[in-house]
């Protein structure tokens, strides 16, 4: 009856393994075709708020193919993946801040249709992830940090379409650096938080991994 048991459990186990994979894959494709619509977007809206949303579904990207590549790992593992992925949102960032510099010495108005299409498609796309992702937001450190990335995107898609408005309202193209702003700094939090997080479960996973004394 406890073989039973065992074997029940290690099925439910590879049941659960084999779910968190189908979504991650299912996430990561979603991250891959949306960033590629909005780079495209952004060259033609002349948008910084848009290539912001684009570069931060690539870094998405980059993050549940990780996720992915840690599934069923050990605790350690996921949490120096987690601590990447932490690392790759800091690159984000910091790529945000050099568009808005750029952008900042060459001043334009963004076509504010195509912020507008680009916005609202990005958010259907990133409210499907967090509904895929959010039966996972507690307890492994793995799957949380990927939720912890699409709930920012939730926040981006938003602020992408309040870009867009006040770029129509006012005919010009500060309303689109704002937004990237307000980006880089959920951008520079949500960093802080996973790092913070990672670092956490590294050194206990280390310490739970030590022979006692």
């Amino acid at each position: 009856m406890s073989e039973c048991c065992g074997c029940g459990k290690v099925v439910d186990v590879a049941a659960m393994q084999a779910e968190q994979r189908r979504v991650l894959r299912i996430v990561l494709a979603i991250n891959l075709a949306t960033f590629v619509m909005m780079v495209f977007a952004a060259w033609y809206s002349r948008s910084s708020s848009v290539l912001s949303g684009g570069l931060d579904n690539l870094g998405d990207a980059l993050t549940y193919a990780l996720s992915l590549a840690v599934v069923g790992a050990s605790r350690q593992a996921k949490a120096r993946v987690s601590l990447l992925k932490g690392l790759l949102i800091l690159g984000a960032a910091i790529a945000v801040g050099v568009q808005i510099c750029w952008r900042l010495w060459n001043p334009t108005v963004p076509l504010f249709e195509g912020m507008g299409i680009a916005a609202v498609l990005n958010l259907g796309a990133n409210y499907l992830c967090l509904r895929l992702l959010s039966p996972y937001r507690q307890g492994d450190v793995n799957l949380a940090s990927a939720w912890e990335c699409a709930r920012n995107d939730i926040y981006e898609g938003f602020a992408l379409i309040g870009a867009t408005a006040l770029v129509w309202m006012f005919g010009a193209g500060w309303p689109d650096l704002l937004i990237a702003i307000a980006l880089l700094i959920l951008f520079l939090r949500s960093a802080s938080r996973v790092l913070g997080a990672s670092l956490r479960e590294l050194r206990t996973a280390v310490g739970t991994s030590r022979p006692a004394a």
